[in-house]
């Protein structure tokens, strides 16, 4: 087995699932995958070209040679820890002709939703939100559900399951937006985010360690307590912001 085999994790990358054969490919294209996905998102905001996107993001002509990606040999590769979450390796590397060592957690990556009730308002919709104590952080934290990706499953897929297990609501309407990493300096783990809309309420299936208290709270005041430094977690702070600025009217310019 190869070392990308052995590390290959199981998600989705714009639609295609993704196994062991990203890490297969080699930096320029994984860098050219890259670009091309950053073109294609600037073009479609901006309802340009990829051409004048490129000026945009200030990526190099397609034919001029723009900085290489670095070339990474992966000497040795060992099992530090697995748990029913994610496994840590210990892998010694060499990039730009230095040794080093790279402790790396490696996870199927998760999925997270931003589950929207405009049923009563379209301006100031309800935001659906988990109160729920994270023993990592030592303290209890407002989020948006959220959860770990199974092997194999499609990010979709996930996003209603997860929906479904920790709040009981089913959407009716899912759009898929960003995909992010938590923090890549360490941890492998990507993050998609759905906004989810169009909610019918049930009843919640909660996993035995998962105590969660489920809240509404409008759009308005969760950004004021963004404002207020009151939200703490990462992927809440992505997507409530996310979701604002996509759905702020854009104005207008007049013609002079």
């Amino acid at each position: 087995m190869s070392y990308f085999e052995a590390h290959g994790r199981d998600g989705e990358l714009d639609g295609t699932p993704v196994t062991g054969w990203y890490f297969k490919l080699s930096g320029k294209e994984r860098e050219w995958m890259a670009k091309k996905e950053a073109l294609r998102a600037v073009a479609g905001m901006k309802g340009g070209s990829k051409a004048s996107a490129k000026k945009k993001v200030g990526l190099p002509a397609s034919k001029r040679a723009g900085k290489a990606a670095p070339k990474i040999e992966v000497i040795s590769s060992k099992l530090s820890y697995e748990g029913p979450l994610f496994r840590v390796y210990t892998d010694e590397i060499v990039e730009g002709g230095r040794k080093m060592t790279r402790d790396v957690v490696r996870h199927n990556g998760s999925i997270v939703i931003l589950a929207i009730d405009d049923s009563k308002s379209k301006r100031d919709p309800m935001i659906v939100m988990e109160r729920q104590y994270r023993h990592a952080a030592k303290e209890y934290l407002l989020e948006v559900p959220a959860g770990k990706m199974e092997a194999g499953e499609d990010a979709l897929a996930g996003a209603k399951r997860e929906l479904l297990e920790e709040t009981g609501f089913v959407a009716a309407r899912w759009r898929k937006v960003v995909r992010y990493f938590a923090s890549p300096g360490f941890l492998g783990e990507f993050m998609q985010v759905f906004i989810a809309e169009g909610l019918t309420a049930g009843e919640a299936q909660p996993e035995y360690d998962e105590q969660i208290e489920i809240e509404l709270i409008p759009l308005s005041r969760l950004l004021a307590m963004i404002d207020a430094g009151e939200v703490h977690d990462g992927k809440t702070l992505i997507s409530v912001m996310l979701y604002d600025r996509l759905n702020k009217p854009t104005k207008k310019k007049t013609k002079k």
